[in-house]
């Protein structure tokens, strides 16, 4: 996954980047030298990942959110992120078309990866988003909202899928995109702040 160690940027992993995200030659080259000063490794571990949520968020756990982030955007599974990990995480999160960000909305509540997502896999990511609302915000959540467990049914509801069913990437992406409301649900905003956090602290 590009010449990380060795402090150049391949050709191959530059042009790959270019097409697949927003960023110019000149950003990417730019958010390297950054990436290899704050890791000189090439690599974000998942407790770097984590330490840098745990900062944004004195308030409240963010630990279990940061695991499934770190997770669904750990492609190979070799519990680090590389550089391309990185800037397809930062592209997601801050510009990405509607369509990406769900595709990885639906990798993040994939919770074991198999390409269907459960309602305890809703329910797990739906939980470790409630421990990053402070519980003074809880309070003021709609009364079907308030609580993992009503969000999980509001959602699960919608899909109109039985108690052990599953929803597919298809059906996840086109449900969201035809109902905001969803969208809304499924979602914790904080994390563009947190790269745009990320990005203030390494300018």
């Amino acid at each position: 996954m590009g010449n990380a160690k060795s402090g150049a940027l391949s050709k191959e992993l530059l042009e790959e980047l270019k097409m697949n995200t927003k960023y110019s030659e000149e950003q990417l080259y730019a958010w390297y030298q950054k990436f290899l000063n704050e890791c000189p490794t090439g690599r974000i571990s998942r407790e770097q990942f984590e330490s840098i949520y745990a900062s944004f968020f004195p308030d409240a756990d963010p630990k279990a959110y940061a695991q499934h982030v770190f997770r669904s955007f750990d492609a190979n599974s070799d519990g680090t992120l590389d550089f391309k990990e990185y800037i397809v995480a930062l592209h997601l999160t801050s510009s990405g078309k509607t369509v990406e960000k769900l595709e990885w909305a639906f990798a993040l509540y994939d919770v074991d990866r198999n390409g269907t997502i459960t309602k305890n896999e809703i329910h797990e990511i739906v939980k470790s988003i409630f421990n990053m609302i402070s519980k003074e915000d809880q309070k003021n959540l709609p009364d079907d909202e308030n609580t993992p467990e009503k969000r999980t049914d509001k959602i699960w509801d919608f899909f109109g899928k039985k108690e052990n069913g599953k929803i597919t990437e298809g059906e996840f992406i086109q449900g969201v995109m035809d109902n905001k409301n969803i969208l809304r649900l499924i979602q914790f905003d904080k994390p563009q702040k947190v790269q745009e956090r990320l990005k203030e602290k390494k300018q």
